[in-house]
């Protein structure tokens, strides 16, 4: 089997801070600003000074090695900051390593973020064409994909506007039939996919399956344990741009979730609130979870409510923000998603200010296994303004559940007790 990628003692290094203004005025400026211990005074309003850091760095991939053969379809599992995303982009050749080589055999197409190799200018219609020319495709090639590329992305109605007025679920859906439906011998696909609704996430991981029969080579990173299950046979974990283990998908995902605890102390809410990108409208301030007034306890009780407290400050005036969280399995796997204003009958616009929303898991609701909780925040049908706080959740068999049958150790993924009737109706044989 001929090899498509090899990755040797692959390296990544980021410089902290903002380095450069575009002017040579305004980088003089902000030194001097620096050197007498005064604020940036280029930066925006509500963002934070990041003049500090400059000259700090950190090392987002360290001696990275691995080969993928072709036809092979290879998961990348790892939890948010561990270097997946960075590992893509230098195969992608949108950022170059600092050190160490990578060799590619075949063309590749990428859908890492919304909007990557996009113009947002051009039409759909022109977008495709565009894509498949830096693919090294001739028109006539593109032309016999094209009605294809449309029918699978939904848009048809919209080919003709320019992307730039596309929603984030738009752009997706058409990023991937492109990417997908021309041809590259080597798929790279990030997280994006969790921005399409669930039918055509479907259709997405459906088509990624087509894809590898046909010999290509997939890269494909998610949270979805079940997704890279179905997918991929052999998976990579990458854990603090190290590669902690390679093998077969089976024994990563164990290995994943082999102690969820652990990984997760590292970093503490504050200081992953600390290191969100900026959003011009939304800020997140604060994340507490409770349960009777302790704060962050390591081991929750499924017999007493869980109080999560969001607190966020808006900007702008934002139309129809929903902040909400999602309640999955240790597999990511969804099992309740609930919106701050889903017990409301209309949809205000939210005012300049601080809000704080509070949401409580009732009792009795979850089983003793380990659940993760994601608090995320978007503008309706437009983008995502959060894209998700992580809380690891382990709950303690107590309470109702199981009351009467303690010998039953799993009763599946939430642990409701029901109400039941039963009524002696008479009768007899």
């Amino acid at each position: 089997m001929n090899t498509a990628i090899s990755v040797e003692q692959l390296s990544k290094e980021y410089q902290l801070g903002v380095i450069g203004t575009g002017t040579l005025t305004r980088d003089l400026n902000k030194w001097w600003a620096r050197l007498r211990g005064k604020p940036d005074p280029y930066a925006r309003i509500g963002e934070a000074d990041q003049s500090n850091l400059v000259g700090d760095s950190i090392l987002a991939l360290a001696n990275v090695s691995f080969t993928v053969q072709q036809g092979e379809v290879l998961g990348i599992i790892g939890r948010n900051g561990a270097g997946k995303s960075t590992l893509l982009k230098i195969l992608s050749q949108v950022t170059a390593p600092t050190q160490g080589k990578v060799k590619i055999k075949g063309r590749v197409g990428s859908l890492l973020e919304v909007g990557t190799g996009f113009h947002p200018e051009l039409t759909g219609r022109e977008n495709v064409y565009l894509n498949g020319a830096i693919l090294g495709m001739t028109r006539d090639e593109v032309d016999g994909k094209f009605d294809e590329i449309v029918d699978f992305s939904g848009v048809e109605k919209f080919i003709d506007t320019p992307v730039k007025r596309y929603s984030s679920g738009m752009y997706v859906r058409l990023a991937f039939a492109v990417a997908a439906h021309l041809d590259p011998e080597i798929l790279i696909v990030d997280e994006v996919l969790a921005v399409g609704d669930a039918e055509f996430q479907k259709k997405c991981l459906g088509k990624m399956g087509e894809v590898a029969t046909e010999g290509r080579t997939v890269l494909f990173v998610s949270h979805n344990m079940q997704a890279i299950k179905k997918l991929c046979s052999k998976s990579v974990l990458i854990e603090g741009g190290k590669i902690e283990i390679i093998g077969k998908t089976k024994d990563v995902i164990e290995r994943y979730f082999q102690n969820p605890s652990k990984a997760e102390a590292l970093v503490s809410i504050d200081q992953t609130i600390d290191s969100l990108p900026f959003d011009p409208v939304f800020k997140l301030v604060g994340v507490k979870i409770f349960q009777n007034d302790d704060e962050n306890p390591q081991m929750f009780m499924n017999s007493e409510p869980i109080k999560i407290e969001i607190r966020y400050r808006l900007i702008k005036d934002i139309d129809q923000l929903r902040v909400y969280i999602d309640l999955c399995d240790d597999e990511n796997n969804l099992l309740l998603r609930s919106f701050h204003d889903e017990r409301s009958m209309s949809r205000e616009s939210n005012r300049v200010g601080e809000y704080l929303s509070i949401v409580t898991i009732p009792e009795n609701l979850l089983g003793p296994i380990n659940y993760v909780i994601w608090v995320r925040a978007s503008i309706h049908n437009v983008r995502n303004c959060l894209k998700g706080i992580r809380i690891p959740l382990r709950i303690e068999n107590t309470g109702l559940y199981n009351f009467r049958y303690p010998s039953d150790t799993f009763r599946g993924k939430l642990a409701i007790p029901l109400n039941w009737e039963t009524k002696n109706i008479g009768g007899f044989f």
